[in-house]
């Protein structure tokens, strides 16, 4: 029988490293699944809506609870008469966008909105579609 000596301190040095690769490879998963599943908050408001208090405070909200949630947000303008502004959710590029607020084109405050909007989210991370939100159900709970 051969016996193999191996000192302490090359032990040790194997493990630190074997464990330092292991902690990268789940950063780089974890990173990976984040920039993938990365939802957005989309503001569709009409061209013929002035860029008023009403535009504004919609706009604000949905940006805002955006930032605070680590969402991308985007402002659609669409070409026709003045309608309705509708802030819509998207979760992957391709899904289906899922209407969270429509402002019935009447004017609304700031904290009503952002209210309005967590509430449809926090509902929505019930469902198992919307991983994404379900992972941030205890932050849309702390900003409530």
């Amino acid at each position: 029988m051969c016996s193999l000596s191996l000192s302490p301190l090359l032990i040790e040095n194997v493990v630190v490293e074997l464990v330092l690769k292991e902690i990268l490879m789940i950063r780089r998963l974890l990173i990976s699944m984040f920039k993938e599943n990365c939802g957005k908050l989309m503001v569709y408001a009409s061209t013929g809506v002035p860029k008023g208090k009403r535009l504004e405070s919609v706009r604000t909200a949905a940006q805002e609870t955006a930032k605070r949630l680590n969402l991308d947000f985007e402002m659609v303008r669409i070409d026709r008469a003045s309608s309705p502004i509708y802030v819509y959710y998207e979760e992957n590029d391709g899904d289906a966008p899922i209407p969270l607020y429509c402002d019935e084109g009447k004017f609304s405050g700031l904290e009503e909105i952002s209210g309005k909007l967590r509430n449809m989210m926090f509902v929505l991370s019930f469902h198992p579609n919307h991983s994404v939100l379900k992972e941030m159900r205890s932050e849309l709970l702390k900003l409530s």
